[in-house]
């Protein structure tokens, strides 16, 4: 408690509670009193209250002691037991690719994650009931950056974020066992410090703490560890060896009870011999030597005990320098044997008192040793950097924490048990999608921070908070995929002109999509394949501009004749590329003049010539003085079941039946197939067919040249046909 600048510390331990009395004159802080009064039963077990009523009655003693000298004492400053400590590393990566962390609430939340991975760290190892550990401190080690390291992360563009931190953890039942103790003394808790903490802040300052050292505090029940290294804590650690089994050795050798074995250990740290007197009753005077060398396996036990834990913290690797402090540490050749166990000099191990802590000074009566050091250092630590409690409402929930630095809206959150990487909605699904045969992720957009509250205001997770605040906060919204049309996946679309037979003719590309023509203002869905089709060949452009009489024209010319097809290339159509002939199969580029003739006109004529097919039996003969020609049928040719005549035009792809006919000779009544006879007006019905001026009758062959005639007995008129 604080009158005139003083303070009030207690230091609870397994064996002792110790009272201090501190004034504060100017920067000096000044010892007035010391006041030590063991525990007459096992109140304490490694350093955990077990029997409240035990502990409060020894608080009571001290408290009502010092007061009698220094008047009413209400407040007083503690120490939580360092061996509940739990220290855990962790790491957490998050994927930034695309993604760039833009603001410190990334990074803090970020930061926090870790920090929760480390509690889960923590509560693997002492059992399922991970929410009675509270995070009462962190550093961060590194900012990793694709694996390097780095100074902030803020801004930064790569493919992989990452955090190191170290975390340290108290067990809720350590401080509301204090309290408990101190509710029942009439004495409220000012302030609690950790007591490794308390030591380490009186005895190694901050500008000390980028050397690798580690401070071992041995009391009765058990000894403190902590490691400083790379400017921060780093470890903490205990082992539940420490003064008490020096003393059971001694009583064991020398058969003395428990107490005279106590009063025997602290007076060979003063005297070369003693005199002691065992259950028996004998005296008996020994040297501090042959004590030393009877306990030697418990010092060595000690010893190694302590060297193994420090080892553990410090990755297997001994520290700089070892600081000894409390009781324990006058242990007689226990410096000597840890600096040998950790090949470590001589001087780099060694007990410091309080003669040792800066701006300090104790009054002439108190017994300045190393087993003041913790005591001090919580009423000096609780002084300067004190851990308070406050309450504070999470979603309505009361959670109450204690600090040991500014608390923020993300300590309460971790408090309340809420898992910080479910607090940012979840991105939005990817699309694959394959563009031009490239498979192209389209990420989902990133999910929505969580909304915070503070007494009904906006909030970040780093701003500070005070007792009684009441925060509300909300899981951020998932994050939608990304919607994306096909026109923002492609650079450009070539566009080419040429001149086809004389027209200027744009070429555009065209967008397929599963299979599909569609326009660039589709929107993109997942599982698509997008192919940008640009017409390279002669061919592909006709078929892009849909010029089909063009393209069949430069087919081969084709017929099936009785189901055997037949192919004529020289009636193709033809290509003129820029003047040069050219095939479909060719290439053609921006600004080029094609020229497509179409393809050649075949008659049934022309084709039986080609083919060498005779179509018709002819004869040539003179009928009253002109010539006629004779025809017969000799080949038939049929298309959808018309005759063809020999002037009709055969057309690409026909499908014709060829038919040969035998032909009869030819006689005088084939000639009326050919012409026209018109009989005269007058006429007595008689008339002469004449073959070469000779008789001749209807059904007489005739042969090529024959002269024909009909002559009727009077003037009569031919036509012909």
């Amino acid at each position: 408690m604080k009158i005139k600048n003083r303070i009030f510390a207690l230091d609870i331990g397994t064996r002792s509670v110790v009272g201090i009395i501190l004034e504060k004159q100017n920067e000096i802080f000044h010892v007035l009193d010391i006041l030590s009064i063991e525990h007459s039963e096992r109140a304490m077990l490694d350093g955990q209250i077990h029997d409240v009523l035990a502990v409060s009655k020894v608080i009571t003693e001290i408290k009502e002691q010092l007061e009698e000298k220094y008047g009413p004492l209400h407040k007083v400053c503690v120490a939580a037991a360092g061996r509940s400590l739990k220290t855990e590393r962790a790491k957490v990566s998050v994927d930034i690719n695309g993604k760039p962390m833009l603001t410190k609430q990334d990074i803090l939340h970020l930061e926090l994650s870790a920090v929760q991975q480390a509690q889960s760290l923590a509560a693997e190892i002492s059992g399922p009931d991970h929410v009675r550990y509270y995070c009462v401190g962190y550093s961060v080690l590194f900012y990793r950056l694709d694996g390097q390291e780095m100074g902030n992360l803020i801004d930064q563009t790569g493919e992989e974020a990452s955090v190191e931190i170290i975390a340290t953890f108290l067990p809720k039942v350590v401080v509301e066992s204090l309290l408990s103790a101190l509710q029942r003394t009439g004495l409220e808790m000012e302030a609690l410090t950790l007591e490794p903490i308390a030591a380490i802040n009186v005895l190694i300052p901050q500008s000390m703490r980028r050397l690798n050292v580690a401070l071992v505090d041995i009391g009765a029940g058990t000894s403190d560890i902590a490691i400083t290294d790379s400017g921060t804590v780093i470890a903490y650690g205990m082992v539940p060896i420490a003064g008490d089994e020096i003393t059971e050795a001694i009583s064991d050798q020398f058969l003395l009870d428990f107490p005279l074995a106590e009063k025997a250990k602290r007076e060979l740290n003063a005297q070369e011999s003693i005199t002691i007197t065992d259950i028996l009753g004998f005296e008996t005077e020994v040297s501090k030597a042959d004590v030393v060398k009877q306990i030697s396996p418990a010092i060595d036990q000690l010893a190694g005990s302590i060297r193994s834990e420090i080892l553990s913290l410090n990755n297997q690797k001994s520290p700089k320098a070892v600081m000894l402090v409390g009781g324990g540490s006058l242990t007689p050749g226990l410096t000597e044997r840890l600096a040998q166990l950790l090949e470590l000099p001589s001087n780099r191990v060694a007990v410091r008192g309080i003669d040792a802590i800066s701006s300090l000074t104790i009054a002439d009566t108190i017994h300045k040793g190393p087993e003041l050091v913790t005591p001090i250092g919580i009423a000096l630590a609780a002084q300067h950097a004190p851990v308070q409690y406050v309450t504070v409402y999470v979603n309505d929930q009361p959670i109450r924490l204690f600090e040991i630095k500014a608390l923020s809206v993300g300590d309460c959150l971790l408090a309340a048990g809420i898992k910080m990487n479910k607090l940012y909605g979840k991105p939005g699904l990817a699309k694959i999608v394959s563009v031009e045969n490239q498979t192209i992720t389209i990420p989902g957009k990133l999910g929505n921070p969580p909304i915070i509250l503070k007494n009904g205001e906006f909030s970040s997770l780093d701003e500070v908070i005070k007792n009684g605040d009441n925060i509300i906060v909300t899981k951020g919204n998932d994050g939608e995929q990304t919607d994306l049309r096909i026109k923002d996946l492609i650079d450009h679309y070539p566009v080419r002109k040429i001149t086809l037979n004389g027209e200027p003719t744009e070429i555009m590309s065209e967008i397929i999509c599963n299979g599909k023509k569609v326009s660039s203002e589709n929107l993109v869905l997942d599982r698509d394949e997008i192919i940008i089709r640009n017409p390279h060949t002669i061919k592909e452009l006709l078929i892009a501009l849909k010029k089909d009489d063009m393209l069949s024209s430069l087919e081969p010319f084709c017929l099936t004749v009785n189901g055997t097809n037949m192919a004529f290339p020289s009636l193709s159509g033809n290509i003129l590329l820029n003047g040069q002939k050219t095939t479909l199969n060719d290439s053609f580029e921006d600004r080029d003049h094609i020229e497509i003739t179409a393809r050649g006109k075949l008659t049934v004529e022309e084709w039986a010539e080609m083919k060498q097919l005779k179509l018709l039996e002819t004869i040539p003969v003179t009928f009253n003085g002109e010539r006629v020609i004779l025809e017969k049928v000799k080949t038939e040719i049929i298309r959808n079941h018309d005759t063809l005549k020999k002037d009709e035009l055969l057309f690409h792809n026909d499908i014709l039946q060829l038919i040969e006919k035998e032909v009869s000779s030819f006689i005088f009544q084939d000639l009326f197939n050919h012409v026209e006879i018109e009989m005269p007006e007058k006429v007595n019905g008689h008339f002469l067919l004449l073959k070469n001026n000779n008789h001749t009758t209807f059904y007489d062959n005739i042969a090529p040249g024959d002269d024909l005639q009909i002559v009727w007995p009077s003037p009569e008129t031919l036509l012909y046909r």
